[in-house]
C-alpha cells in the first residue's frame, strides 16, 4: 500500500455492519469472507486505541418489509461492530454513506483525507459509498477480507457467486476510486505509520 496520510487525517468508515445481514446468512443465504466481521472488529479496535476517528453508518430501510428498516431487530449493529460514547453513526436511506448525510461535512472538518471502508455488503452500499469517496476526492482504502456479499441471481438468470461478485466489484474499483488493502496492511501501516 502506499503511506496513509497522517493517523489524525484518516478516518474509518464502517458500512451497515448491522444484525439483518446475520438474518439473511441463518435463512440460508451463502455469503464469503466468512472471517468479515472479525477482521472488521480488528479494525475498530486498532483505530480506537491509536485514537483515530470512526464513523458508524446505518441504512435505515424506508422499503416496507425490509429487515433494516430502524423498528426491526435487523437494523441494530453487529455486536462487534457497536460503537462507543463519542462514536458518530450517520443515519442513511440510500446505497451511498455521502447522499442525505452529513458525511463529508464531518470529513472534512475533522481534516480527514484517507477513508477505510468496510463493512456490508461489498458490491451495494460499500461500493456505492467507495465510489463517491473516490470521486469527492478522498484517498478511499477499501479493505478487502473486511468486507463481504452474498450469492445472488443475475439479471440473465445465471447462479453468481459471492466470492465472484466481491471479486469483481473490487477489480472494478481498485486504481480508480479505491486503493484495494487488506486488514493485516492496513494495520501494519497503523503500528509504523508509514507504508506496509
Amino acid at each position: 500500500m502506499t503511506g496513509l496520510q497522517s493517523k489524525g487525517g484518516t478516518a474509518l468508515v464502517l458500512v451497515d455492519v448491522q444484525k439483518a445481514f446475520l438474518e439473511w446468512e441463518a435463512a440460508g443465504m451463502r455469503r464469503n469472507n466468512p472471517q468479515a466481521v472479525d477482521n472488521i472488529a480488528r479494525l475498530l479496535a486498532a483505530f480506537r486505541r491509536e485514537g483515530m476517528a470512526v464513523f458508524h453508518i446505518r441504512h435505515a430501510s424506508r422499503e416496507a418489509g425490509s429487515a433494516l428498516r430502524p423498528e426491526k431487530p435487523g437494523y441494530e449493529p453487529i455486536d462487534q461492530a457497536r460503537e462507543r460514547g463519542g462514536e458518530a453513526v450517520i443515519v442513511k436511506h440510500v446505497n451511498s454513506s455521502f447522499i442525505g448525510t452529513d458525511l463529508e461535512t464531518r470529513l472534512r472538518a475533522l481534516g480527514i483525507e484517507t477513508v477505510v471502508i468496510c463493512g456490508i455488503t461489498t458490491n451495494h452500499c460499500v461500493e456505492t459509498t467507495t465510489r463517491m469517496a473516490g470521486n469527492l476526492g478522498f484517498d478511499a482504502r477499501l479493505v478487502s477480507d473486511a468486507c463481504y456479499t452474498f450469492d445472488r441471481t443475475g439479471h440473465n438468470g445465471r447462479h453468481e457467486t459471492a466470492e465472484d461478485i466481491h471479486a469483481m466489484t473490487l477489480s472494478n474499483l481498485d486504481g480508480e476510486f479505491a486503493t484495494i488493502e487488506t486488514t493485516d496492511s492496513l494495520l501494519a501501516a497503523l503500528d509504523t505509520g508509514v507504508a506496509a
